[in-house]
């Protein structure tokens, strides 16, 4: 079986020389220290993880890890369960949320099967089932621990496969139905938080489906009794393939060094897992939104981030990382273009002195 833990021994902090020698050249930019705020800070730790001033993010994709659950069948969502299978399927087409905002981002998307019912007759989809589907976990652990380690490499590979084709910047997103009940029960037990916390009304449903969400949760956590000392444990038990699987794309991303973007709260629930698997997996991660999801606060708070936007979202497909990549091309392109003090011919005291 592949040694999650062993790999991760490698993953390193960003570098910290580059990261004091660009904050030194922002702040001799014309502006008061500071005043560009978190833009300044995105570009700061995107020099320490290219270890390099001359940052590069000219090719950015998000990974996209489709699959559903078993526990769907415990009556916790009113979307039908095949409607993971036709939005997999039309993510190729062009036409969804993530297809549409990759385009004006000028990004691209990677979209993996890692457990969808029912084929999808896509070259563009990447066949690495694991499984047609999640046991249901109220009556049996979710996947075994080797389908858990599995799907984490499945994740692991997919960063390592695409930063052979060039891409520097990596997005996280999901497709499943029921994906909001197995996050909210891997956040549960890796935070001790009450279950009416971390869990939410996921697409819009209702009060009866939202009880019968609760209760499948408690069911899970109740019979499977998973360690919350053991990440893989919790994800076998209470998880998903979809969410092991973005848990491996953040930790090759820190492996590997590279930037990843969290979208919202299944991408950051499998933040969280790759953070208490190796805690310097954080360093490569930079949080997109606020998602509505009830968890994701939680979640936030759990690995130390703020998010940069509020916009209300909550579909998924990693559509809140396409902003994100807005967001660092413009910082980077806003601080590398900016003049200094000296090629303005301005006295630094003197321009600050303004804002006092």
């Amino acid at each position: 079986m592949y040694d999650i833990l062993e790999y991760v021994k490698g993953i390193e902090t960003t570098n910290i020389n580059v990261q004091k020698e660009v904050e030194k050249y922002i702040d001799n930019l014309t502006k008061p220290v500071g005043a560009l705020g978190e833009l300044e800070e995105i570009v700061i730790r995107l020099a320490g993880i290219q270890e390099t001033k001359k940052i590069m993010i000219d090719k950015k994709i998000v990974i996209i890890m489709c699959a559903d659950n078993g526990v769907y069948d415990e009556g916790i969502s009113e979307c039908p369960q095949d409607v993971t299978q036709q939005v997999t399927y039309n993510f190729t087409r062009g036409i969804t949320g993530i297809n549409r905002m990759t385009t004006f981002s000028k990004s691209d998307i990677h979209v993996i099967d890692i457990g969808v019912k029912g084929e999808i007759a896509s070259p563009l989809v990447h066949n690495k089932k694991i499984r047609e589907g999640t046991f249901n976990m109220c009556q049996e652990p979710a996947m075994t621990r080797e389908e858990a380690v599995k799907a984490i490499q499945i994740g692991i590979e997919a960063v390592e496969s695409l930063i052979d084709q060039g891409y520097q910047v990596f997005g996280t997103g999901e497709m499943g139905v029921g994906n909001t009940t197995t996050s909210a029960a891997v956040l549960g037990v890796l935070t001790g938080e009450d279950l009416e916390n971390v869990a939410g009304k996921g697409s819009g449903v209702k009060e009866d489906t939202f009880n019968r969400k609760i209760n499948a949760i408690k069911t899970a956590i109740e019979q499977n009794n998973p360690s919350k000392e053991d990440v893989i444990d919790v994800l076998a038990k209470v998880g998903g393939f979809d969410l092991a699987g973005l848990c491996g794309v953040f930790i090759g991303a820190a492996k590997n060094k590279k930037a990843v973007v969290i979208d919202g709260f299944i991408s950051a629930v499998a933040a969280l897992c790759a953070y208490k698997i190796e805690p310097k997996c954080a360093h490569y991660m930079f949080p997109s939104h606020m998602s509505k999801e009830t968890g994701m606060s939680v979640a936030m708070k759990a690995l130390g981030m703020t998010p940069y936007f509020h916009v209300g979202m909550r579909l998924g497909e990693g559509t809140g990382c396409t902003l994100t990549f807005q967001l660092m091309d413009m910082a980077l392109h806003t601080l590398y273009t900016m003049a200094t003090f000296e090629e303005a011919a301005i006295e630094k005291e003197n321009y600050i002195g303004i804002w006092k």
